[in-house]
């Protein structure tokens, strides 16, 4: 009886909590709202009865970057302040294939108005031109409001959005948002006294990043070294000098020498397929170094 009611046409949509109080305004009484729940429970029916089905948010599509200004990353973070509750709000830009920070700004608010034009402004920044990125971030409001849709639309600029509550999709900002807090000069039991004070410390931050900060991501070059291309010639210099100290003292090694190569590309949300190809040309760049 429970489960005919609970699956009529017009209870179907309804959960057990209302159901209950509907029969009984139709003058009937059919079980408690426990033994609705139960029931439902026991049949697998407790949360969709229906004929449509929860949403199922595919993985965002895989991007590729094989040089920089190809595919960035971005997302907000807070900054605490004095007053309890209230934040700065750092927005954050990232390309993926050199980690650097190519765009960033602290405000007081979240909106989308503010996103797009740091976006805009990195854009022009990096000389970017149409159909030539696109942007990941999270499924946020700054992120998918109409302004910022538009802006992007105006660039060229080709969006891409994690699934809902999914931080693993937008893991390289996820990344550098734990460097940064985890800096040594990041104010984790003093606090933002002022905007300016959090943006004057982005300002050095962002600085120390690009510039001098050695990703271990990178094979311990900076950001700003993979961004201008200068990689190649500091990877094989390494490689030279290993090179030569392996002829020097042969017996202090038992292979080859350390594998000073990077990878030709960068995969955000890599099929699984494709996460195993990479894998092994890593392991056979490895052999062949």
């Amino acid at each position: 009886m429970i489960v005919s009611i609970a699956n009529n046409e017009k209870y179907r949509d309804v959960a057990p909590c209302s159901i209950v109080p509907m029969l009984a305004d139709e003058g009937r009484y059919i079980a408690s709202e426990s033994s609705f729940y139960r029931i439902l429970r026991a049949q697998d029916q407790l949360t969709h009865r229906q004929a449509s089905r929860a949403a199922k948010h595919k993985r965002p599509k895989q991007c590729v970057a094989h040089a920089p200004n190809q595919v960035w990353s971005w997302d907000i973070t807070y900054l605490p302040s004095l007053v309890s509750g209230q934040y700065h709000y750092l927005y954050m830009i990232m390309d993926i294939f050199s980690r650097k920070i190519v765009g960033w700004s602290v405000h007081e608010t979240q909106s989308a108005e503010h996103a797009s034009r740091l976006i805009k402004q990195a854009c022009i920044d990096e000389n970017i031109t149409q159909a030539q990125l696109t942007l990941h971030s999270d499924n946020g409001s700054p992120m998918k409001g109409a302004t910022m849709l538009a802006m992007l639309e105006a660039l060229g600029v080709m969006p891409s959005f994690s699934r809902p509550s999914v931080s693993d999709d937008n893991p390289f900002s996820e990344s550098l948002f734990k460097t940064l807090k985890y800096h040594p000069t990041f104010p984790s039991v003093s606090k933002f006294d002022r905007i300016e004070e959090a943006r004057k410390w982005c300002i050095q931050f962002v600085d120390w990043y690009n510039h001098q900060h050695r990703h271990s991501g990178l094979k311990f070059i900076t950001p700003q070294q993979r961004h201008c291309g200068q990689d190649k010639q500091i990877m094989a210099k390494r490689h030279q000098v290993y090179q030569m100290a392996k002829l020097q003292r042969p017996d202090r090694w038992s292979g080859s020498t350390r594998n000073w190569t990077l990878p030709a590309s960068v995969n955000l949300n890599p099929n699984r397929k494709q996460f195993l190809a990479d894998k092994q040309d890593m392991a056979d760049l490895a052999q062949t170094a």
